[in-house]
């Protein structure tokens, strides 16, 4: 058998050399790995996924499961990084016997899509990269730009950068402390050198004054094509004509759909530093309050076993205080009510020491000082290459112009080669827990009891074995997209049901999280509300063997035999 493959963590990896690695996974460990392409891309590229469980304690369907993705935007590349790290932590703690290795793929299934847009992906690692949002399907209309600036790598160096340009009227000016760095003219100011700021790229038509950036000719955002609350164009961009209209988002919610055993995932982005928790589209108070419990313990976990800390989208994380976006949150939980986070990983700030600011809200406006901090930090721990000091370029179009700034794809959205593994590294112990917290579905028992010569009772007993109760959230109650435990008993020739029914659809199984505290005013009285029982009177010739199975749609299956004896 091949050994496992090591991957390169400090190295993002083409379409091609990806595949490759993991079908190496796949070779390597045939009985604990399964690569499927789960469906094309635009571009027709393989979305590949890997079902990690041990195939001799069951099969994936008959356990619950937890679904991990990364790299639905495009150059958000250190996703699909994290993705393969925990492929890697747990084909290789598999393989040196780790107690909680096993014991998580003995009972559960991880679902991994490493890059589920292949096609951006390729685009970002392109020699001559474009850096877009999402998908590489020109979107809302085909035609080529026939005038303005299209944004790519203009001098063939791998990096989209920033061009400075000499103007009166520009609004930038010199750093007084460090010319590399450009800062906003103050209001009122004049008499200065200014410069005006524009993004690295080519120009169609330009007469020499008038200058805008073109959109993206693919103008798709794929978070923003799921099902739940999808929105048109004018709403929310990127959404695409109806949804799941694009090939990824659809190969995703296909699968997703088909396997109800799902009742977590986390999605990997980039950048910030912060794990965020539905909902994006109503506050807390508007949240049923056990799953708002139930999330803020996962999140406190988060952030405990992390470092990166854990919030709301609704309340901390939107782009605009007026904007509601909605994307795969609202889809999985809202729609589906499975837990799910959003993770966007690294963070520059932190990393410069940039402790005191607030997400997106630094964007819009923050202190000079945070700048000297992160040129700083490149000079320091980048040798210079997060803030690339400006040189001359004669530009196509412009003529003589400078090249500089931040170098956003390696630095801003994704962490520099040596500390991409220490990002990824943050998270599989929380996946893990997550894992291991969700419902699973026992045995207890199956028993047989004479009560005539050929007519017998059948008791059959199971349990949630899980933390999470076999439903997972009260929000899948509320949107009805799971079952009670499903009893059934398969009758073999000559075997008659005397009372029962050959399906019993039984009550939802609570997990072992303790409903309330030990001082509580009001104790829970369920004290067995994770066991379920189910019972038949069947007439049939001694010696009769008979199969019987319970599922529950989110913890699992569990099927035995017994006979009339």
């Amino acid at each position: 058998m091949p050994a496992v493959p090591v991957p390169r963590f400090d190295q993002f990896y083409r379409y091609a050399e990806l595949t490759r690695l993991l079908q190496d996974y796949a070779a390597a460990a045939p009985g604990l790995v399964a690569l499927e392409s789960i469906g094309k891309s635009w571009e027709g590229r393989d979305i590949w996924l890997l079902t990690l469980t041990d195939a001799a304690s069951g099969s994936d369907g008959d356990k619950p499961a937890i679904w991990i993705d990364g790299n639905i935007h495009a150059a958000e590349l250190t996703a699909s990084t994290t993705c393969l790290y925990w492929l890697h932590q747990l084909v290789s703690g598999w393989t040196a016997g780790e107690a909680a290795v096993r014991h998580l793929l003995q009972t559960r299934a991880v679902y991994i899509v490493p890059r589920l847009n292949p096609d951006g992906a390729e685009l970002a690692l392109a020699d001559r990269p474009r850096h877009i949002r999402s998908s590489t399907r020109p979107y809302p209309f085909d035609e080529e730009p026939v005038d303005g600036l299209t944004i790519e790598d203009v001098d063939g160096d791998g990096r989209v950068l920033q061009m400075r340009l000499p103007d009166p009227h520009g609004p930038y000016k010199k750093h007084e402390g460090d010319p590399r760095l450009m800062v906003a003219r103050e209001p009122g100011e004049f008499g200065g050198e200014y410069f005006r700021l524009i993004p690295e790229g080519t120009l169609k038509n330009f007469d020499g004054l008038m200058l805008n950036a073109n959109p993206d000719r693919e103008g798709l955002d794929l978070n923003r094509n799921f099902p739940s609350g999808w929105r048109q164009e004018f709403e929310q961009l990127g959404a695409g004509p109806y949804p799941t209209s694009e090939p990824e988002v659809r190969a995703m919610v296909d699968f997703i759909s088909r396997h109800p055993n799902i009742g977590a995932a986390v999605s990997f982005h980039t950048h910030s530093g912060v794990i965020l928790r539905p909902m994006g589209t109503a506050s807390d108070d508007d949240m049923t309050p056990e799953d708002l419990w139930t999330y803020k313990r996962f999140s406190e976990l988060g952030a405990k076993l992390t470092g990166y800390p854990a919030i709301s989208i609704w309340h901390d994380f939107k782009y605009h205080p007026k904007q509601v976006i909605t994307g795969t949150q609202d889809w999985v939980y809202e729609h589906l009510g499975a837990l799910f986070w959003v993770v966007e990983l690294w963070s520059p700030n932190k990393e410069a020491g940039i402790t005191d600011y607030k997400w997106i809200d630094w964007y819009r406006e923050h202190p000079v000082e945070d700048d000297l901090k992160l040129l700083k930090w490149s000079d320091d721990h980048c040798g210079g290459k997060a803030h690339v000091n400006w040189y001359p370029y004669r530009h196509p179009q412009l003529g003589m112009v400078e090249l500089g700034g931040w170098d956003k794809m390696n630095f801003w959205r994704n962490p520099p080669p040596a500390l991409r593994e220490r990002e990824a590294a943050r998270f599989p112990a929380w996946l893990q827990q997550i894992a291991l917290s969700l419902p699973r579905l026992e045995l207890l028992r199956a028993e047989v009891r004479a009560l005539g010569e050929d007519t017998w009772r059948i008791r059959f007993a199971v349990a949630n074995a899980g933390w999470l109760p076999s439903y997972v959230t009260k929000r899948a109650l509320e949107r009805k997209t799971v079952r009670g435990t499903v009893f059934q008993i398969h009758l073999p020739p000559g075997v008659s049901l005397v009372s029962g029914r050959e399906r019993e659809i039984g009550a939802h199984l609570e997990g072992h999280a303790p409903k309330t505290s030990q001082q509580a005013f009001l104790p829970s009285r369920e004290i067995t509300a994770d066991r379920a029982v189910v019972e038949w009177v069947v007439r049939g010739a001694r010696g009769t063997a008979l199969a019987l199975t319970a599922t529950a749609d989110r913890a699992g299956t569990v099927r035995t035999e017994v006979t009339l004896d």
